[in-house]
């Protein structure tokens, strides 16, 4: 089950989920990527072995919301 992103607290988040760790973890991995590609990093937490928790800001502009923010989520969305 993956939920919509959300903005909350100056961040855009949401939670993915996988049928195991191997699959969580697969998926970080692609994160990691879509991110160096974007110059653009996000925070990441494998929960409860197999659930991937991912939140963005911007940080050179105040950590705050922006496009590059929802472009991320955009390709992480693709990813998923």
């Amino acid at each position: 089950m993956r939920y919509d992103w959300q903005e909350v607290e100056h961040t855009l988040q949401k939670t993915f989920a996988f049928n195991g760790f191997r699959e969580a973890l697969a998926f970080v991995n692609k994160v990691g990527e879509i991110a160096e590609r974007l110059e653009h990093h996000p925070d990441i937490c494998i929960r409860n072995y197999k659930s991937v928790f991912i939140a963005t800001t911007t940080h050179d502009k105040g950590k705050v919301v922006t496009e590059k923010d929802y472009a991320l989520a955009a390709a992480i969305d693709r990813a998923a």
